[in-house]
């Protein structure tokens, strides 16, 4: 039994993305001023949130689903939904 790093169990994610985003930020300028870490930029396992300029962008095509998000942001400023049925991660065995 071989043992994989985090690299090669995120390359068995496969993602059927929706349109429409499931993760929303509910308010950029909170994370403008109130938060200087931006700590989902580092709490997040699949790099979804990125700070550019004045806005934080979300790339939620790569969502693990794991609700880090949900939990970590110490404004509650980030609002997550399951995606819509049939959208979101599959996971594979390998």
């Amino acid at each position: 039994m071989s043992t994989k790093n985090i690299e090669e169990k995120q390359y068995l994610l496969r993602f059927k993305c929706d349109t429409k985003s499931h993760l929303t930020v509910l308010d950029h300028d909170i994370c403008m001023t109130k938060c200087p870490d931006k700590i989902c930029t580092i709490f997040c396992p699949a790099e979804v949130y990125k700070w550019e300029g004045t806005r934080m962008q979300v790339g939620y095509e790569g969502c693990h689903e794991c609700g880090s998000c949900r939990i970590g942001c110490p404004y509650q400023n980030i609002k997550w939904e399951y995606p819509k049925g049939g959208h979101g991660i599959v996971f594979r065995l390998a």
